[in-house]
């Protein structure tokens, strides 16, 4: 064989190909025209699969039989190639994403949800809790429950998670002021952070408070109805290991609503 094993690793995994439709497609690229014979000879592809590999790689477009006997094969331009796979990959994610958006014009995408309406009110809340580990995971997780809000968002965070959180959520948060969403945000403000380009900006869409050592920590709170609360400092953990517990109960999540909720007056603003 012409090239080595991981090499057509490699083209297996990008070109979404088998073993034996890599191996042809590279002996026909290394000779440019051959027939079906001398493929087999130089790919160690067994003749009497020979055919049919080559009429797969045809469908495809890898491959362009060329008219005349004996029968022979051209290899089609790699650059072509990745533009033909390109264009049928987005046909078929269009095609896709046009039968989900069909889905749910249909009556019977109704009944799933009247399906899961009525069985998430007898779910324990235990079985849809769970931990997050990693701040991509936990910020996916945020930015999630943040698209459901309809009324208030409480916050409690670190000064340097407030400008993270800022620039993964800024625009998410624009959005929610803009529709009446109430945004209230408690955070150990240093004296040089108060005049931070962040602060002033957070400033113009939710409330900012200054919270003092004392009551230091880090969660979200959706419509007092889910949360989700870090249990970490981001001082001391890397990001990786960031963990935080998701918790979708009223219940809970409403007692420490109602906590925030009475310290917030007391609370300096920023």
């Amino acid at each position: 064989m012409i090239v080595n094993d991981e090499f057509l690793k490699k083209l297996r995994s990008a070109f979404d190909l088998n073993i034996y439709e890599v191996k042809i497609w590279t002996a026909l690229l290394s000779k440019g025209i051959a027939t079906a014979g001398e493929l087999s000879d130089i790919s160690d592809v067994p003749r009497s699969r020979c055919y049919d590999v080559l009429e797969s790689l045809e469908k495809i477009g890898f491959v362009v039989m060329k008219l005349g006997k004996p029968i022979k094969y051209i290899a089609v331009k790699p650059d072509e190639v990745v533009k033909r796979v390109k264009k049928s990959l987005q046909d078929l994610a269009l095609a896709q994403v046009k039968s989900l958006e069909n889905v749910e014009k249909d009556e019977f995408f109704n009944e799933l949800n009247l399906l899961y309406k009525n069985g998430i009110t007898h779910i324990d809340p235990m079985l849809i809790s769970g931990a997050i580990k990693g701040r991509r995971n936990i910020y996916d997780q945020i930015g999630l429950m943040l698209e459901s809000a309809q009324k208030e968002v409480l916050i409690l965070t670190s000064a340097a998670e407030l400008n993270r959180k800022y620039e993964n959520f800024g625009s998410l948060f624009k959005k929610l002021s803009n529709k009446g969403v109430k945004i209230k945000i408690a955070v150990p403000i240093k004296d040089n952070l108060k005049d931070n380009k962040i602060t002033k900006e957070l400033g113009q869409i939710a409330e900012v408070r200054k919270i003092d050592n004392s009551m230091q920590g880090r969660f979200v709170i959706i419509d007092g109805k889910q949360m989700v609360f870090m249990l970490n400092s981001d001082e001391n953990v890397h990001e990786s290991y960031d963990t935080a517990v998701w918790i979708n109960s009223p219940f809970f999540s409403n007692a420490l609503n109602n906590l925030f909720e009475n310290t917030w007056s007391k609370l300096e603003k920023v």
